[in-house]
């Protein structure tokens, strides 16, 4: 599923018009993203937990020559961890009990 079926999904959902799914989804988006900008967490119970973690710095290889060790910088990444009901609804492969 694309961002525009799931605005379309939304909307069917809350029997509102497309524009008015978009807002949400995308007002979703935008508070996620500032919570995890500002070091944050976002707990949604048995959905799933967005969360910010460090990545150490390391060193790699240069993929345009491989003899060549590169240092790469530590880095902040956004993880999600799925919830329980998440989690169960997928292995029984149907919509399940989801919030």
């Amino acid at each position: 599923m694309n961002k525009n079926e799931l605005v379309e999904s939304l909307a069917a959902k809350l029997g509102v018009a497309r524009s008015e799914g978009e807002k949400v989804l995308n007002s979703f988006v935008d508070v996620i993203t500032e919570a995890l900008r500002k070091g944050g967490e976002v707990n949604i119970a048995g959905f799933g937990h967005f969360e910010v973690s460090s990545r150490a710095p390391r060193e790699g290889v240069n993929p345009q020559n491989p003899k060549e060790r590169i240092r790469i910088g530590a880095v902040k990444v956004p993880k999600f961890r799925a919830g329980k009901n998440l989690k169960d609804a997928v292995r029984a492969g149907g919509p399940g009990s989801i919030g």
